[in-house]
Formats: structure tokens, C-alpha cells, sequence
């Protein structure tokens, strides 16, 4: 198969050869590996690649990705990083509308018309910028003569890839990892990787979120092989029984490789008793069903007690062939008859914060450093609560906040704020994903993806369907997509207040955005028949975050109400060199000559972009104090 540059214009067209997502479970050859987090079968790729830079998709090198191509007019990035601050492209930072509005008349395949395809709307726009990236590479010695594929943790928005000539893949969904596999085509010396990224696809449509608009490989890439046998995927499932006291353990293993071998299965609690052990000859799928516990500890906010799951599968003589280890926790959310929330048995409050990706020099490519610093913050202000707004983080994060007990509500990689909301007013002519039906397998696969990569970890309570794309048949599939393959958590979706005849069929909670509290209260006085929650509350842009306490003392009237999520946690700016004083300050949308702009509108966070807390962060930490 060749690469097809119009793949960019169809909705439907969304991976190529990509492999199918599963659990992010690391993985190691023994336990000295494991302990010094060091795994014989990985091979990081990040640092300087060449780099080439066009204006749009005809001014491109379109045999770049060949091997005798000479690229020495090309230059060099970091990755990751992003294009865009690498003084490639313009920045730009824009919320509610789409970013070529009023320059190119654009609208979403299908969106108006059956045989409306809009066809080369991406492929041949003026606005869609490439970077071209090489990478000529070794293949670490223990590596070769496995098979060996190559994960992508972050590109945005669109990107092909090839190695050595042959092309591999394509893939979208610029927040989740994509995995192709490159053994037909690897060698042990001598390799040409070559991706080429589009800033532009049908994706843009589905991927309007309020922040820079970036592009370029801005997280991490890796070669990842994989042992004669492979634990490829893994569902673990703790039940807490009805007493709030008991467990049940479950855990099923999807292994690749040879047929040879056993399996051993072990949970170890934090004082190194052994709670589960069992071993199985190597299949297919190895499964360990129903293990009654004893009293287990359960996981929450004040004590997030986690579990060690550990999976060593060896071969016919007893040497170790590969090791899986992984934390998970028991704990069970549900709503009750009175349609209160409850986590454990007991009500649920959520003292949560939005929080973007964000660094102020690096934008999106954000560290570790970075993450660790984020969950320090969230301690000191009593925060117990995050939505990862407006797409799946760094896989790191999640452990994070697994670890520190931060509820998560995990959102899908979507919004299509620009098809419905045109200059305020509700008009969704052109509304995707809506109910167009080319527009249904992308959004489901985006669901499919967040579920399968993060669904061992018990900080999510809530998956999140996306941000403000209305409402229409296909957000119903992803509701029920995520119905069908997971019972532990509650599923959420503001965008369907605008559609109540969607009501019945998304959402398990009543979630608005910035309702006041009279009209929060208001709801909660009439016999309300969902809990309630605001999903983003409390816009915290210049001076603000006053008043707080009138939405806190819901809290205490209303055991329907369950708290929200403020908007938001940090700033996006950005911190440049002030061309006149030669100082360093921050700069917000507006200040780079991005036209049009939502100027001031990306600083809206609890701190600055370099971290520093904002007054209004007082007001958190004291009014969070009161239901911590």
C-alpha cells in the first residue's frame, strides 16, 4: 500500500496500519530492569532529527521519505517539541472558532449534504503546514531479531510514516499513542525513519479545543520489541462487593508469541503477602476469574492504597521471558437510589480543576518534572480532582494521579465547538460529529482508544465523551461503546444540555458548565433525577475566582450535588524575549500577531504559565478545605 495524501480530506480515513490500542503497561526482561525502570526491549528515539519546513502540502518533499533522497538542506528539531516554537510557524491561540474561519471557506465532510465530500479541503489548503522529520538510527542490539514496532505518544494532528522507503502507517487522534510495526522492514544498522506531519485533517474538525494550535511530534517516540512471548494487552477488573469490605479479583491477559511456556499471576499487598497466585500454560488468552479477598483495602483520595500485580511469563526451562508488573486499587463508584454519588459507599465531592498540558516555554511537550510539580500543587490547595481537559495526557500522568488518589474524569479527544456555536448563538447547521454517519467511526475509535490504553487505572471514575460538541447519534455510540465494555465508572457529557432529547441516552450525570448557583440550586431543589456537577466552573481569568462560596454551600444543602471542576488550572502563555527591554515576559494569544485571536482568553488558570500560584488560589485551598 502507498500513502494517499487525500486520506487528509476523509473523515472516514483515520488510521492505516495502525495497531489496535490496549493497556499502557510497561513491560521488562527482568527485575533489575524493572527497578531501574529500564527495559531491555525499549529504545527511545527523542532528541535531534532533521527537519523540514513547508508552507503547505504542494511546497513539500514529496520523496523526502526515500532512501537516497539527499536531506542535507535540511535543518534540525527536538523532538519532542512543537513546530510552532521552533520558529517554524506562526502561533497562534484561538478558543471557540475554527482557526481559518473567515480566511477559507471550509465545512465538514458530509456535514451539509450527503455527496458533499469536500474534497482536497485539506489536501491542497493553503493553511495546512507539513514538517518533514528524518531520523537515521541503530537498532539497540537487544532489540535485534525480535519483532519491533515504533510508538508515536503524541502527534498532532495528521501524520504518514515510512522506514527505509516502505511506507508503514498513518494515523490521527493526536493525543493518544500510535503503534505500527516496522518488523518487515527493520534493520540492525542503517535505518531511515521518516514522518511527515500535516497540521491540517478532517481531525481539526473534531479537535477545535480552546489553546494554541500546535503541531509536530511533541511527545515522546520509542521502539518497543517484543519478547518470544508478549503480554500484548491487559484488562484487570477489582470488584468491591456490596459490603464495602470484600474484593473480587479478575484479570485477563491477550498474549503474542509462541505457544510454550506458563504464566504466573501474582497480587502482593504493601506488606509482601501474597494474596493471588496462579499459573497457567501460555494461550492466546490467559484469564484468572473470581478470587475472593478479604477485606481489602480500599483506594480513595485520603488513602490511595494501591495493589502489585506481577506477571512473569517464562519458558519451558523456568527462565524468565518477560515481566509485567502493575499497580491497581479496589473501589467502586455508583449512584444511588437517590441519585447521590457515592465512591465506596460513601458520597462522592469533587474538588477538581481543569487542567491543559502545559509548559511556558515548551508549550505541550511538557515534562516529567512538570507533572510531579503539578500533583505538589493539587496537594497544598486540596484539590482532589482532575478532568484532563480536552484530550487524554501523557501516559505518565495517570500513574501520577493513581498513586496521589486524584479522581480523574478522562476525556476523549474531542470537540467540534466551531460546527455548533457561531459567534455565541447555538447553530448547528453543520454540526459534527452530529449524526452524520461518516463521522460515527472516528468518534467511537477515539473512545475505544482512551478506554483500552487507561482502563487498569482506578484514579478515573468518569469517562468524558469530549467537550462541547453538541449532541447527536453518534456521541450516543460512544456513550454506549463505553456502557458495553465497562461497568466501574460513571460516563460523562456536558454538550447533551443543549439537546435534551438526547438526555435519556448520554450522560450519567447532570453536567453544565458556569450555571449559576441559584439555577444550580434551582435544579436541585425539584426532585432531580441525575446527580449534578459542573464540569467547569468558576472562570478563573485576571482577579477572579470570587464567590466561590456560594456554590460550596450547595455542598452542604444538596447531597445531589457533587461538586465541579474549575476552569482551569494553569495558563497558557508562552514566555518569550521581550524584543525591546530584552526581557523575558509572558506573552498570551494576540501578542504574536495571530489573527484572529481570543487574545487574553488562554490565561485563565489558578497559576501562571511558569507555575507561580495566582491570588485566586488562596480561595481554592480554603473553600476545598471545607469538604477535603
Amino acid at each position: 500500500m502507498d500513502a494517499d495524501i487525500k486520506w487528509l480530506d476523509e473523515p472516514e480515513t483515520f488510521r492505516v496500519n495502525q495497531l489496535p490500542a490496549h493497556s499502557d503497561h510497561y513491560y521488562y526482561g527482568n527485575y533489575d530492569e524493572w527497578r531501574h525502570n529500564n527495559s531491555r526491549f525499549a529504545q527511545n528515539l527523542d532528541g535531534q532529527w532533521q527537519f523540514n519546513f513547508a508552507e503547505n502540502p504542494r511546497e513539500r518533499e514529496e520523496d523526502f521519505y526515500k532512501t537516497d533522497y539527499d536531506s542535507s538542506s535540511f535543518g534540525t528539531i527536538e523532538v519532542p517539541s512543537e513546530i510552532e516554537l521552533n520558529n517554524y510557524a506562526q502561533n497562534n491561540y484561538i478558543n471557540t472558532l475554527i482557526p481559518w474561519e473567515g480566511k477559507i471557506y471550509r465545512r465538514p465532510a458530509y456535514a451539509l449534504s450527503p455527496d458533499d465530500a469536500q474534497e482536497r479541503s485539506f489536501s491542497d489548503g493553503d493553511d495546512n503546514t507539513v514538517g518533514e522529520y528524518l531520523k537515521r538510527f541503530d537498532l539497540d542490539p537487544s532489540l535485534r531479531g525480535k519483532q519491533v514496532r515504533i510508538r508515536f505518544d503524541g502527534v498532532e494532528r495528521a501524520m504518514y510514516v515510512w522506514l527505509n522507503g516502505h511506507f508503514i502507517g498513518y494515523a490521527e487522534d493526536s493525543f493518544t499513542p500510535s503503534e505500527f510495526d516496522l518488523t518487515p522492514y527493520i534493520q540492525d544498522e542503517g535505518n531511515v525513519l521518516a514522518v511527515e506531519v500535516f497540521k491540517h485533517s478532517t481531525a481539526s474538525w473534531i479537535e477545535d479545543q480552546d489553546m494554541f494550535r500546535f503541531s509536530g511530534i511533541f511527545r515522546s517516540v520509542n521502539l518497543l520489541a517484543q519478547p518470544l512471548v508478549h503480554v500484548e494487552d491487559l484488562n484487570i477488573r477489582p470488584i468491591v462487593t456490596d459490603n464495602y469490605q470484600d474484593g473480587i479479583f479478575n484479570v485477563d491477559l491477550q498474549l503474542h508469541g509462541e505457544k510454550t511456556g506458563n504464566v504466573n499471576v501474582r497480587v502482593i499487598d504493601n506488606d509482601g503477602n501474597t494474596l493471588v497466585n496462579e499459573t497457567h500454560p501460555v494461550d492466546s488468552t490467559v484469564e484468572v476469574r473470581d478470587q475472593f479477598l478479604e477485606n481489602v483495602h480500599l483506594w480513595d483520595n485520603h488513602d490511595p492504597y494501591l495493589y502489585q500485580l506481577l506477571i512473569e511469563i517464562r519458558d519451558d526451562e523456568g527462565n524468565l521471558v518477560e515481566l509485567v508488573p502493575y499497580h491497581f486499587g479496589f473501589r467502586r463508584i455508583e449512584i444511588n437510589k437517590d441519585h447521590v454519588v457515592l465512591l465506596n459507599g460513601q458520597r462522592l465531592i469533587i474538588n477538581g480543576v481543569n487542567r491543559h498540558e502545559w509548559d511556558a516555554k515548551r508549550g505541550r511537550a511538557i515534562t516529567m518534572d512538570d507533572m510531579t510539580s503539578d500533583i505538589q500543587t493539587f496537594k497544598e490547595n486540596n484539590i482532589n480532582a482532575v478532568r484532563t481537559c480536552h484530550y487524554p495526557d501523557q501516559i505518565p500522568w495517570y500513574y501520577l494521579c493513581d498513586d496521589n488518589g486524584i479522581y480523574m474524569m478522562a476525556e476523549n479527544n474531542l470537540e467540534s465547538h466551531a460546527t455548533w456555536q457561531k459567534m455565541g448563538a447555538i447553530e448547528p447547521s453543520y454540526n459534527v460529529p452530529g449524526s452524520v454517519p461518516q463521522w460515527r467511526d472516528v468518534v467511537v475509535d477515539r473512545a475505544r482508544t482512551n478506554y483500552e490504553i487507561f482502563k487498569n487505572h482506578p484514579s478515573i471514575l468518569f469517562w468524558s465523551l469530549g467537550n462541547e460538541s453538541y449532541a447527536g447519534d453518534n456521541i450516543v455510540k460512544m456513550n454506549e461503546f463505553y456502557k458495553k465494555h465497562d461497568d466501574s465508572r460513571l460516563v460523562h457529557y456536558e454538550g447533551v444540555c443543549h439537546t435534551p432529547e438526547y438526555r435519556d441516552r448520554i450522560s450519567d450525570v447532570e453536567s453544565w458548565m458556569y450555571l449559576p448557583p441559584k439555577e444550580v440550586e434551582e435544579y436541585l431543589k425539584n426532585n432531580p433525577d441525575k446527580p449534578f456537577m459542573e464540569c467547569e466552573y468558576m472562570h478563573d481569568m485576571g482577579n477572579s475566582d470570587g464567590g466561590m462560596g456560594s456554590y460550596i454551600s450547595l455542598l452542604d444543602k444538596y447531597p445531589q450535588y457533587f461538586g465541579g471542576f474549575i476552569w482551569d488550572f494553569i495558563d497558557q502563555a508562552l514566555l518569550v524575549k521581550d524584543p525591546v527591554s530584552g526581557q523575558e515576559v509572558m506573552r498570551y494569544g494576540g501578542d504574536f500577531d495571530d489573527r484572529h485571536s481570543d487574545y487574553e482568553f488562554s490565561g485563565d488558570g489558578l497559576m501562571f504559565a511558569d507555575r507561580t500560584p495566582k491570588p485566586a488560589m488562596q480561595e481554592v485551598r480554603y473553600y476545598y478545605g471545607l469538604h477535603k
